[in-house]
């Protein structure tokens, strides 16, 4: 080879993906948060974390509905007071989450704690034996099988328990929240899932009633996505598959869903959600890899200040 007649052309011609305006600045100590985001670099996530941040408030500014769904994982790691005040603000259309996701909000509002040592007492047979969530929770499911009694949604059946029992811890609770501030709160279980089924006290029939009630629910406020944003925090399997099946029937019963958002954050991106929350649905997607305790503090942060710029 003579590279002798290789070809070249000017770096005035070439077109870069990366310039000096692109690199990160050095922030300075006390500096306002909105200038410590200015100091990142323009580059993949961070461009993916600005764009999620503006499509959020577009949401929010124009009405349209902002769904977030999550995992226990959300709960467990702190972050439902987060969630409960971005309720406030109005960034909180409708809330899904899964039963293990309940359980947890469940015992932060009526225990103070939550999250046992699962190998611990798996050893001895008690993992999830706690009588007082067992028993609770089953008990305001069961108020389903009462024709006369409303709501009749599996979150808002919870959601009411929390609030009827004067829960010392309620206004930690998403649950509580969620039914005070009248924002639809779905919970979706798979039967055998969760602890609060090994229980004497578990109403088979008032669960997937309840349950299958909290899906029709969420297809509907599904259907009002179109130009909205769907969230999916930690999340791995039960969600996605949830969001997909919601999406189709929203879109079967001839409503139009086509120009929306969805974003996927977890510390790994699994293979269902990546399909069916940002693949298959169409719409603008976005990938947000991280821990939960550390991004969705900086993502409610970002909103507060982007929300206070364009006032």
């Amino acid at each position: 080879m003579d590279f002798k007649k290789l070809r070249t052309y000017s770096a005035k011609q070439r077109k870069t993906k990366v310039s000096l305006s692109n690199l990160a600045k050095i922030g300075k100590k006390g500096e306002e948060f909105s200038d410590f985001l200015d100091t990142l670099p323009d580059f993949l996530a961070v461009r993916s974390l600005k764009e999620v941040i503006a499509a959020i408030i577009k949401a929010k500014r124009s009405g349209k509905k902002i769904i977030w769904g999550f995992g226990a994982h959300f709960i467990k790691v702190g972050l439902s007071p987060i969630l409960i005040d971005l309720m406030k603000k109005g960034f909180v259309g409708c809330v899904a989450m899964n039963g293990a996701g309940a359980i947890h909000d469940f015992e932060l509002a009526t225990l103070g704690k939550t999250s046992e040592d699962v190998s611990e007492n798996l050893k001895t047979g008690m993992f999830g034996m706690v009588k007082e969530t067992q028993r609770d929770m089953n008990v305001a499911i069961a108020e389903i099988s009462d024709p006369t009694v409303e709501p009749r949604g599996l979150g808002a059946l919870l959601g009411k328990k929390i609030r009827d029992m004067k829960a010392l811890y309620r206004k930690h609770s998403v649950l509580y929240n969620a039914y005070e501030f009248d924002i639809p709160a779905t919970v979706h279980v798979a039967i055998g899932t969760d602890t609060i089924h090994m229980s004497s006290k578990v109403d088979p029939k008032a669960l997937g009633e309840a349950t299958f009630n909290d899906f029709q629910i969420l297809c509907s406020e599904v259907s009002n996505l179109e130009g909205g944003i769907y969230l999916n925090i930690g999340s791995a399997v039960l969600l996605p598959e949830v969001f997909l099946k919601a999406l189709t029937v929203a879109r079967n019963l001839g409503n139009k869903i086509n120009n929306f958002t969805t974003v996927n954050m977890d510390m790994i991106q699994h293979y269902r959600p990546t399909k069916n929350v940002l693949s298959r649905p169409g719409g603008e997607s976005y990938a947000l890899t991280g821990h939960h305790e550390i991004m969705i503090p900086l993502l409610y942060q970002s909103l507060l200040e982007e929300d206070l710029l364009n006032a």
